[in-house]
């Protein structure tokens, strides 16, 4: 039956698009251009939606067919009597027969098929989400030396849940993951980095033209800003 094969299209559909957003490297096989998320995402959504659509309009309409029961008329002969009855005074009324009993059509509505469930998706925190990136991102780097595939997925989720603890600064953070996206290893020294920086910053009461020179020329890269506070005032103090 035709709507029983768009529920399977639809649950196979809605089984490819979670698993594209976990890991839209399963894809690279059949699809040989650029694999993302977002353009997986679109896809197969709307996929699913046309499927569960399609569900719907292809079900079986219920059409209830019902028979009018005949009615007979009374039914008298020329001497007043009714056919297959007693005769009755003339003053008395002629009853009316009773007309025979047609079975009733079935009336009954034919159930439409139960559609096929929507299978349970399992919702998943932050950190497995991003745990699963690592593995797929490792996997992609290192290939089949999955000690090394384990060895980076490890080290990449000790990174983020130590951000995920020790974050003070929200727009350096930000800054960081615009740099190194999901290499969290790389985004926790940058963050330190630069967290750091800022807070030795902060202290410095010396040389306030030097340290505002510094921050107009390097902006929010604290790191840099530090850097050349402490070479100029270097070579001020050497004059």
């Amino acid at each position: 039956m035709i709507q029983t094969l768009f529920g399977f299209l639809f649950i196979v559909s809605f089984i490819c698009l979670i698993a594209g957003l976990i890991k839209p490297s399963l894809f690279s096989r059949f699809i040989k251009r650029d694999i993302t998320r977002k353009k997986l995402g679109l896809t197969l959504g709307v996929a699913s939606f046309v499927f569960f659509i399609l569900i719907g309009t292809t079900a079986p309409k219920v059409e209830v067919e019902q028979k009018t029961q005949p009615t007979t008329s009374d039914q008298t002969d020329q001497t007043g009597q009714v056919k297959e009855t007693t005769a009755t005074p003339e003053t008395s009324q002629i009853p009316t027969p009773k007309p025979e009993t047609t079975p009733k059509a079935d009336t009954t509505p034919t159930p439409a098929p139960t559609p096929a469930p929507t299978p349970k998706v399992e919702t998943i925190s932050d950190r497995d989400k991003m745990i699963a990136i690592f593995k797929a991102d490792a996997l992609t780097k290192w290939g089949s030396d999955y000690s090394m595939v384990d060895y980076e997925t490890k080290k990449q989720t000790e990174a983020y849940d130590w951000i995920i603890k020790n974050v003070k600064y929200s727009d350096i953070l930000a800054r960081a993951k615009q740099k190194w996206d999901n290499d969290y290893a790389m985004i926790k020294y940058e963050y330190e980095k630069q967290a750091g920086a800022y807070e030795w910053i902060n202290q410095q009461t010396a040389y306030p033209a030097i340290m505002t020179q510094a921050k107009q020329k390097w902006g929010d890269d604290y790191a840099m800003v530090k850097y050349e506070y402490e070479k100029q005032v270097k070579a001020y103090e050497a004059l």
